[in-house]
């Protein structure tokens, strides 16, 4: 029986897939052997040594302790993807609030509503909030993951030009970009192009304030920005001190705080990129079937701090492993093994930066005295065993 701990309210429709005969399901639960979070800090919590996996359901993983649990063995999974139509309808929706002063046009219009002569003033008026269309406008796009590629695909539908930004794009997200996106040679490049800059990146200490005031110096005069990735990747006190100067005509930004919202050329949104019950539920289902699979097989795919990896299991015993990525760590495992006669049938064995992570399959249970060997390695940091 595996314990999941659930730290914020998780789609029914995502917890459903837990079997009740192998799962206990609770908000509250010792010793969980994994945890469903969505937006709960977590960073400062006391993670129970029980705890072998933490999956996230949405993209961003800064509320959870990454390196922590890299050094405690716990397996972090985010849904990237999983929520992507719904950030990409609000960026495509931003373009239009950013462009054309929408916003202001509905707010002068709500505190006109009891004047008796309302459409003559909204007649006398309109010209004050008039904007630009954002067909054939150039929209750059930081970012080409899944959801900057459905955004940049989109926007050419718009009649847009698209320059994309992305040095560690992945095969997968390539395939999927219109071959009309031009590739930026550099962030300085897409900036100076574009009329639109939209954010699709994590946040890290390499991406924490990529857009501050050197960037908005390079950044085309009377750019628009959005941005529903994170908070800390763009420096308010920056973009402020831009539009106060006039070189950027508008901010969006699901990330308000009260020095933003004090600018009027700030559009504040209350965190909505992926607040939409489809995104809560494919968010979910993406989160419970990829804990579902690492519980129960060892499989790893879309983790944050460990290689993805997977073996077909068909033997009965399998061994999962997590080390230190150092020398002769396989090479003591299969040797403790092939010590207590347990013949190795399969194994596969990856690597991601200071962390490995094994899967073996063998024809023999495996004693108790062979793991608690293995567990006494230097570098040796989890190990469990799983029945097919």
């Amino acid at each position: 029986m595996f314990r999941i701990q659930t730290l914020n309210k998780i789609s029914p429709v995502g917890l459903e897939l837990f079997s009740r005969d192998n799962y206990e399901i609770a908000s509250d639960i010792p010793n969980p052997d994994a945890v469903l979070v969505r937006s709960a800090d977590m960073n400062e919590m006391t993670i129970p040594s029980s705890v072998l996996a933490i999956a996230r359901a949405g993209a961003g993983y800064n509320n959870i302790p990454v390196k922590k649990c890299s050094e405690g063995g716990v397996v972090v999974f985010n849904t990237p993807g999983a929520n992507a139509n719904a950030v990409k309808e609000l960026t495509l929706a931003a373009l239009l609030l950013s462009s054309r002063n929408i916003v202001g046009g509905i707010n002068w219009t709500s505190s006109v509503a009891a004047n008796p002569d309302v459409a003559d003033l909204v007649e006398k008026e309109k010209s004050k909030f008039t904007g630009p269309e954002i067909k054939g406008k150039t929209l750059g796009v930081i970012g080409l993951g899944a959801i900057g590629v459905m955004v940049a695909n989109d926007a050419m539908s718009l009649g847009m030009k698209v320059i994309g930004y992305d040095p560690y794009i992945s095969v997968d997200a390539a395939w999927n970009l219109s071959s009309e996106v031009v590739r930026a040679e550099s962030l300085d490049s897409l900036l100076a192009k574009s009329d639109y800059v939209t954010l699709h990146i994590p946040q890290s200490e390499a991406t924490k304030g990529i857009l501050d005031a050197d960037k908005f110096r390079i950044i085309k005069k009377g750019a628009r920005i959005i941005n529903f990735s994170r908070n800390a990747l763009v420096k308010d006190s920056d973009i402020i001190e831009a539009m106060e100067a006039g070189k950027i005509s508008g901010y969006v930004t699901d990330f308000p705080s009260p020095e933003l919202l004090a600018c009027k050329k700030v559009i504040g949104i209350p965190h909505l990129g992926a607040s939409t019950p489809e995104a809560e539920d494919n968010c979910a289902i993406m989160a419970v079937k990829q804990l579902i699979n690492f519980l129960e097989t060892g499989a790893i795919r879309n983790s944050v701090n460990f290689a993805q990896c997977k073996l077909e299991q068909r033997n009965p015993y399998r061994l999962l492993v997590i080390n230190r990525n150092i020398p002769n760590m396989v090479g003591q495992i299969t040797t403790s093994l092939a010590s207590a006669n347990v013949n190795i049938m399969d194994l596969i064995n990856h690597h991601r930066d200071e962390y490995g992570y094994n899967i073996i399959d063998t024809e023999q249970a495996i004693p108790d005295s062979v793991l608690e060997q293995i567990r006494k390695v230097n570098g040796i940091i989890r190990v469990r065993v799983v029945e097919k």
